[in-house]
């Protein structure tokens, strides 16, 4: 009886909700914290094993927003309501790590900038160039999205990038475009269209302070490797 009582009396091992709330989300691994935002539990069998499935056919957590109906249905999954729930999970994390510029506020550096794009630019399939305007204080004027390119290009003219800029009166811009492929490594095609929007931006007085890349999670500034 003795034994029995002590045995009752030891504390159960928390799963990954008790962790969560204990110790914090970091204390779980990637299964169970999708098996929990998916609502299938992380001690089932079930919510684990499509927890495991969902980050087998991405590749892993970071990937998860690449998911789309066609790989949802293979795994069994056509209501689309656990769907709706791991994206609207995603998109709040995304917003909650960005960190936006304000209008008015500075540009201290590219990590800035990373820090205002990273909620939206890393999981897009596509490049998507965007321009910030400037004041003469390196202030924020506005943020311009100038095109949207291929997989593996943004389609970007001159024209495009600097007449937002003469019409608003700004004195410099940053360029940001993203990497679908997660490697923000500059490709020759941007340090080409860099290089030749920075002598228009001479010509007609208004300077490219930087170009920045973003990746999946990391970002390269031209500026910041010397090569401006």
């Amino acid at each position: 009886m003795e034994t029995d009582l002590k045995r009752s009396a030891r504390p159960r091992p928390l799963g990954a909700s008790g962790r969560v709330l204990a110790a914090g989300a970091r204390t779980c691994s990637d299964v169970e914290l999708v098996a929990l935002v998916l609502g299938g539990g992380a001690r089932t069998d079930a919510g684990r094993a499509l927890a495991e499935r969902l980050l087998d056919a991405t590749g892993g957590v970071e990937r998860l927003d690449r998911l789309d109906r066609r790989t949802w249905a293979a795994l069994g999954e056509r209501s689309g309501r656990r769907a709706a729930t791991l994206a609207a999970a995603l998109e709040v994390g995304r917003r909650a790590a960005a960190t936006p510029l304000r209008a008015g506020g500075p540009v201290k550096d590219a990590a800035a900038v990373h820090a205002h794009f990273r909620g939206r630019l890393p999981q897009l399939d596509r490049e998507v160039f965007y321009v910030l305007l400037l004041d003469g204080k390196n202030r924020v004027q506005s943020e311009v999205r100038v095109s949207e390119g291929s997989l593996t290009a943004a389609l970007v003219h001159p024209r495009e990038v600097f007449a937002p800029a003469i019409r608003d009166a700004a004195a410099a811009l940053i360029l940001v475009h993203n990497h679908p492929s997660g490697d923000p490594t500059p490709s020759a095609e941007d340090r080409a269209i860099t290089e030749r929007l920075r002598q228009v931006g001479d010509l007609v007085g208004i300077r490219v302070l930087d170009h920045v890349v973003i990746g999946r999670a990391r970002y390269a500034s031209m500026a910041e490797e010397g090569r401006w």
